[in-house]
């Protein structure tokens, strides 16, 4: 369920990071579901677990997922969170495709750069 790419610049952290809130977005993960411990997921990915660690206070940070002591760590249940996050983006992307029209880009361009970002291509 979570990957890495060991290739990619991105660093292993944002990967991670960027890996629960997709699945949170898309509704892979539900409130309240226990994510896998530290050591786990560090074993599962063969990454560090300091690595993970950083992954989950940054998740915590943003209100994506909560820490109970002695118990582990769970998606939250804050649809506002994941809501807010989706019209910021949008507006984001938005912005974006205007700035695309306006320096010349076609929608034809526009529309094989999303394509490549939702197959996994290079344009992250």
């Amino acid at each position: 369920m979570f990957t890495i790419n060991y290739q990619s610049r991105e660093p292993i952290y944002e990967q991670l990071y960027n890996n629960v809130v997709k699945l949170i977005g898309m509704e892979v993960l539900h409130p309240h579901e226990k994510l896998p411990t530290v050591r786990a997921m560090a074993q599962q990915l063969g990454i560090n677990p300091n690595t993970v660690s950083k992954s989950y206070q940054m998740l915590e940070a943003s209100g994506y997922i909560y820490s109970t002591v002695g118990k582990g760590s769970f998606v939250a249940d804050n649809k506002s969170v994941i809501e807010g996050k989706q019209t910021e983006t949008k507006e984001i992307l938005t912005k974006a495709v205007k700035a695309a029209a306006n320096v010349g880009i076609t929608q034809n361009e526009v529309i094989e750069i999303v394509d490549e970002v939702f197959l996994g291509g290079e344009n992250e």
